[in-house]
């Protein structure tokens, strides 16, 4: 019974924290912008399509981190050792700062402040059938996976092709901490994840 409760109460919790988040954040949002866009131009926002709940894709919305031409001049995978990243970017990334207009999303209904990690295309298409229940709930800001590899960047640059690696093993593994949401998932356990992924990111400093 609670946890029914709980999963009533995620789509009020999330309008009115990311609603409110977006209105205190806004000088934030803005010096963050001015960065992006003094530093290495525009477009200051990444637009990227990403898979959802129920296998509707999305537009999801990220501070830009890299040179503009990015994803013409390699993969979606993303490892610590990246030249595509800028010197603004680096620093955004290393405090998830770029994760910031997702709040966006959120507002929106495509996404939810705790939930499995969006994926593009591409790499849903990989998934197998089990593991494509994972659109059975809306992707989150925050989830086990963020959690579970907040060093995938790390790991990524240890590889000898990252995006084989990403293919073949990690999205897997990223999939399989995701999947352990859906029994898990309540407004306890959300609550849980964000104030676990604050004091990480705290800690990383």
């Amino acid at each position: 019974m609670w946890r029914d409760k709980g999963k009533r109460l995620k789509r009020p919790f999330d309008l009115v924290v990311a609603s409110t988040a977006l209105v205190l954040l806004s000088p934030v949002l803005l010096l963050i912008a001015a960065v992006v866009l003094v530093s290495s131009g525009p477009p200051v926002l990444f637009r990227q399509t990403r898979v959802g709940r129920g296998g509707r894709r999305f537009e999801i919305l990220k501070f830009r981190t890299m040179v503009p031409d990015a994803e013409v001049r390699g993969t979606h995978v993303c490892p610590d050792d990246d030249d595509r990243v800028t010197g603004c970017g680096r620093f955004l990334r290393h405090w998830y700062l770029d994760e910031l207009p997702q709040l966006v999303n959120i507002v929106r209904g495509e996404m939810s402040l705790v939930g499995p990690r969006p994926e593009t295309p591409e790499y849903v298409d990989l998934l197998g059938p089990d593991e494509l229940r994972v659109l059975e709930v809306l992707p989150g800001l925050v989830g086990p996976s963020t959690l579970q590899f907040m060093d995938e960047a790390v790991l990524l640059a240890g590889a000898g092709d990252p995006d084989q690696y990403y293919r073949s093993t990690m999205v897997h593994q990223r999939n399989k901490a995701d999947l352990a949401y859906l029994e898990l998932q309540g407004f306890g356990y959300d609550l849980r994840l964000l104030l676990h992924q604050a004091a990480l990111i705290v800690r990383s400093v």
